[in-house]
């Protein structure tokens, strides 16, 4: 499954589901998750006190190079991340972090 497939049009730029996986030994997306259609993010922080949702919307942003947040999900492994750029760009974006 391509990244191209799990990020959707919204007003002002789009979004894509997240899969986060906490308390790993490396941060950064880790591929796509065919059954859920989400991208999977792995990230060293734990989740507590929102210090993975931080770090969740940091890695993102790094690769994106614009400030993405969370919109859903904020306590469940299951986000959904806005980006502020049109779907080509940050299809082009992901796939190449």
């Amino acid at each position: 499954m391509e990244i191209s497939e799990i990020v959707r049009t919204v007003p002002d730029g789009c979004e894509i589901d997240v899969l986060v996986s906490p308390r790993s030994n490396r941060s950064g997306p880790e591929g796509v998750d065919e059954w859920r259609k989400m991208l999977i993010v792995r990230v060293k922080a734990p989740p507590l006190d929102g210090r993975a949702n931080k770090e969740v919307e940091s890695c993102i942003s790094d690769i994106t190079k614009v400030r993405c947040t969370i919109v859903r999900g904020h306590t469940s492994r299951q986000k959904t991340v806005f980006i502020p750029l049109s779907v080509a760009d940050a299809v082009k974006l992901l796939e190449n972090p």
